[in-house]
């Protein structure tokens, strides 16, 4: 785990000493997406705010998704604005319950950054009455170079096809999954042949990720295992990151389809389906 997370304290007694250490605020909620005056009230000294809705995710058409993927360009020119070089490490959080900040955690990964999710997010840092800052950022522009394409990835015809050789899990809230309600896409439903399995479940109550042994237990509670390659899908590949770092923890093979549900929904012709799995 402590590849992917880094706790509170040990973050903590490094802000300050290490001048190649960055860290990412990464906040953002589905109802108030621009998380820059949160933000500003309060943040881990030294953090730079970043953009969910235009630095970690492109605008194109409604059959690309919502938080579709930027292209290499756009994200290493965020990137350096955020100050990164070559050779840093980066430490990613948000106040969400590492939710947004597991997807820039996914991007960051997959273009050969060295990232580190922070465990608990925000409120474990207050929690353990660390200090916060007030303000704006002001970061030196970096230097650094992406190279995205190291993580796996799902187009959405291999989400179509992805039950045949693997376990395709929709990782939203069960209501969403069933079809019940559906207050952001187009069609309320899953991808037929996909399993429900709700990424908050994956964290205890303290916001932390659970325990390697009990996340594999979860998954393997939906058929998915480390035999098997899995599937990750949700609205729009946010939660999806999420749920891609849990797996990652338990040792799974997870791939994660950045389209999701919201581009499936917007593309004529993909069968939905409803009910449980």
């Amino acid at each position: 785990m402590s590849d992917i997370l880094i706790t509170v304290d040990e973050l903590a007694a490094r802000i300050g000493r290490e001048p190649t250490l960055r860290v990412l605020d990464v906040r953002w909620w589905l109802d108030r997406p621009d998380g820059r005056p949160d933000f500003e009230a309060g943040h881990i000294p030294g953090a730079v705010y970043v953009d969910l809705e235009t630095e970690l995710s492109a605008h194109r058409a409604p059959s690309d998704g919502r938080h579709p993927l930027p292209e290499t360009a756009a994200l290493q020119a965020a990137a350096r604005r955020w100050g990164l070089n070559d050779g840093d490490e980066v430490v990613v959080y948000d106040n969400t319950r590492s939710m947004s900040a597991a997807r820039a955690w996914w991007m960051l990964a997959d273009a050969g950054v060295n990232v580190r999710l922070l465990d608990g997010a925000l409120s474990a840092w207050i929690r353990a009455g660390h200090p916060l800052e007030t303000g704006k950022d002001a970061p030196e522009p970096g230097s650094i170079t992406l190279a995205l394409g190291r993580l796996p990835r799902l187009a959405i015809d291999d989400a179509a096809e992805f039950g045949r050789s693997g376990v395709l899990l929709d990782v939203r809230a069960p209501e969403r999954f069933r079809g019940e309600v559906e207050p952001m896409d187009p069609v309320a439903g899953h991808i037929p042949g996909a399993r429900n399995l709700p990424t908050a479940g994956l964290i205890g109550d303290d916001g932390r990720f659970l325990p390697a042994e009990e996340i594999r237990a979860r998954f393997a509670s939906v058929g998915a295992g480390p035999d098997a390659p899995v599937g990750l899908y949700c609205g729009s590949g946010v939660s999806a990151s999420h749920a891609f770092v849990a797996a990652t923890l338990a040792g799974l093979r997870p791939a994660l389809y950045p389209g999701s549900w919201s581009q499936w929904s917007n593309s004529p012709g993909r069968p939905v389906a409803t009910g449980e799995a």
